[in-house]
């Protein structure tokens, strides 16, 4: 790690326990309390200057501080403050206790703090447990939890088993074994060899060989072994953007690692999401509960743009990874293995025949088989019927169902360019449809959409783009739309060239003024750089990036660009840097707005249901901690998507 403390609450100097007391006893006294001068003192002291306000409270008044703390606030508020009042061991014992004997079990919890803490850390833990509630930590937790998740638990509590002292005999026993007990460094080295073989990262592999509880474990010991505050910069973001706060995570993680490392953890955040930690907390809670969270935040990241040595080696790294995996792409959609298409022409006819459509039996066959059979559904719906399919189809549905089944129906190609068309005709463009379209598909796809978008509306989509668009985003669009970026690996000489360029291109924009031409011509460079190397070259580019310049490449973008070309800028680099990812929080936001984006979720289900749906739901439970499934059906009333196969 970083030298140096990276805590964001440190001792408070010219620190006097019994005048702190006094302050405290007097913010409690009388009608209502004094909320922000207990705010204010008890965020200002270390966990060590607390414990010792807790003694001279006692001594001076007579009194349990933390009884009278919890009589005179409520809520959220009181669990916050009275937390920052317990030494962190038993806080953490606390938690685990809590975990443990509420009603069912919250392994959540469990593994998050069992394999975030270090050896010291564990040690008081089980003292503290067994000090305050009488019992053995080992056997509760054993006596709540099973299997191999309770094994790894074991592990993790008794960090100081030798290893090797005991054989299970499957593959997870090595696993865990070894996750347990060799040092951080040594597994970090073992982590990178296995990307080398495998071709995927260790990550990937306990998602795709583990399941449950006993995975979420597993990843988040091996996460914690990458970067701690990695892990905790996840968590809080799960713990923010899920449906609801849990307020229980946050308060956890924002105490126990206030005097620890929350500076980086404020790093990988901003490396990670596109806001800062102190802006989601700002969002996301209120009142006196969130003054105190930013308290202990304790700064705002998103103004800065340079990293930290820990994260600039997190972030080197990261581009690495993502450099050096394969990523297996996964359809929810496969072909039907039965499949006669006059049969299946016959019943969709049978279905919208007479009073009444059966809505079940259009969805049952249309989302059952692959567009390529559909393709074929609709000669034979002609050449049998002599009817157009997808005319009855539009008189017989409605609304959001009809666009979906349409949407199926159409070719992949025509499907594209109608939903082109639709960002860019009447009042307003969508740019970020545009957006999303163009750096999302590979350079078939783009010549097929091209094709479809002249035979369907007898005009070039360049010529759309150019008549909709202008400026710099034109360029950009224009450029995306030949579908001419290369293809191929990474050139790593190449790549050092189109770094320096990136770098200078960012200094440069941060030195002159728009009008200054070197400006204008560096910009092009770096726009024709990101329009046409290959994704492969682009993740080596960025990885030489923050070696050139210790900055983080979106961070640039977001902070020296404007407006859409923005917006493109930003797309390509996050579908660079995880495509999959990219489209989860593209959904993400479709649902998440005022009112749901229903074209975007529709276009988006549509569009990679026989590409990599299930890659992007995957990552959309990776990031949200609750599947795509449930968000769809908590945040929209669209006819049920299940017909995508999202559950």
């Amino acid at each position: 790690g970083a030298a140096g403390f990276r805590g964001t609450v440190t001792d408070a100097p010219d620190f006097d326990a019994s005048a702190d007391a006094e302050t405290l006893y007097n913010a409690m006294k009388g009608i209502g309390s004094d909320k922000e001068a207990i705010l204010d003192l008890v965020t200002g002291r270390s966990n060590a200057q607390r414990q010792e306000i807790v003694q001279a409270y006692k001594s001076s008044y007579g009194k349990d501080l933390i009884d009278d703390l919890k009589y005179e606030l409520t809520g959220n508020f009181e669990r916050l403050i009275v937390s920052l009042m317990r030494p962190q061991a038993y806080h953490d014992a606390k938690e685990i206790h809590d975990a443990i004997k509420g009603a069912g079990t919250d392994e959540k919890c469990l593994i998050e703090v069992l394999a975030s803490r270090n050896n010291q850390q564990i040690h008081d833990l089980v003292e503290a447990y067994t000090d305050a509630y009488g019992s053995d930590i080992e056997e509760d937790v054993t006596g709540e939890t099973s299997g191999h998740f309770k094994k790894m638990l074991v592990v993790l509590l008794q960090v100081l088993l030798a290893a090797g002292e005991e054989q299970w005999g499957t593959e997870e026993s090595i696993f865990i074994m070894l996750l347990g007990n060799r040092s951080f460094n040594h597994l970090q080295m073992v982590f990178d060899k296995y990307q080398e073989i495998a071709e995927k990262s260790i990550e990937d592999s306990i998602k795709s060989e583990l399941s449950g509880d006993f995975e979420r474990l597993m990843l988040a010991v091996v996460q914690c072994i990458r970067s701690v505050p990695m892990y905790f910069a996840k968590r809080l973001y799960k713990s923010m953007k899920g449906l609801g706060t849990q307020d229980n995570t946050l308060i956890r993680i924002m105490i126990c690692r206030s005097e620890i490392d929350m500076l980086d953890i404020r790093e990988c955040f901003r490396m990670c999401y596109e806001k800062s930690l102190y802006n989601m907390i700002k969002e996301d809670t209120s009142g006196d509960y969130k003054r105190t969270l930013l308290a202990l935040c304790g700064g705002d990241d998103d103004l800065a743009g340079e990293f930290f040595p820990e994260a600039a080696q997190l972030a080197y790294k990261m581009w690495e990874t993502s450099a050096m995996t394969k990523v297996q792409l996964r359809p929810t959609i496969r072909p039907a293995s039965d499949f006669d298409p006059a049969d299946d022409a016959q019943n969709l006819r049978k279905a919208m025949k007479g009073f009444g459509t059966d809505e079940d039996v259009i969805i049952d066959i249309v989302a059952n088989r692959s567009n390529e059979q559909r393709q074929e559904i609709r000669q034979a719906f002609k050449s049998i019927l002599g009817r157009d399919l997808m005319k009855d189809l539009k008189s017989e549905l409605s609304k959001n169902l009809e666009r979906l089944i349409i949407g199926l129906m159409l070719t992949p190609a025509e499907f594209d360019a109608k939903m082109m068309r639709k960002a860019m005709e009447g009042a307003g463009t969508d740019e970020h449809a545009l957006i999303e379209i163009l750096v999302t598909r590979s350079n078939e796809e783009i010549h097929a959409m091209n094709a479809a978008y002249q035979d369907g509306y007898k005009k070039s989509m360049e010529e759309a783009i150019q008549s909709d668009t202008s400026g710099r985003f034109s360029q950009i669009l224009t450029s995306l739309v030949q579908g001419a970026r290369e293809q191929g690996p990474a050139d790593w000489d190449r790549a050092l060239v189109d770094a320096q360029v990136s770098t200078s291109c960012n200094m440069t924009l941060e030195l002159a003024d728009a009008c200054n031409e070197d400006s204008d011509d560096m910009e092009i460079k770096f726009m024709s750089i990101l329009c046409t190397r290959s994704f492969p070259h682009l993740r080596r580019v960025f990885q030489e990036f923050v070696r050139c310049s210790n900055k983080d490449i979106e961070q640039i973008i977001k902070k020296e660009m404007s407006g859409d070309v923005k917006q493109a800028m930003y797309g390509i680099v996050r579908s660079v840097k995880n495509q999959p990812n990219y489209i989860a929080e593209r959904l993400y936001k479709a649902m998440k707005c005022i009112g749901t984006d229903d074209r975007a979720l529709i276009r988006i289900m549509v569009s990679r249901s026989e590409v990599d749906l299930f890659n992007i739901r995957k990552e959309f439970k990776e990031t949200h901690d609750c599947s795509l499934h449930e968000f769809i059906q908590v945040e929209t009333m669209v006819v049920s998507f299940h017909i995508l196969h999202v559950e």
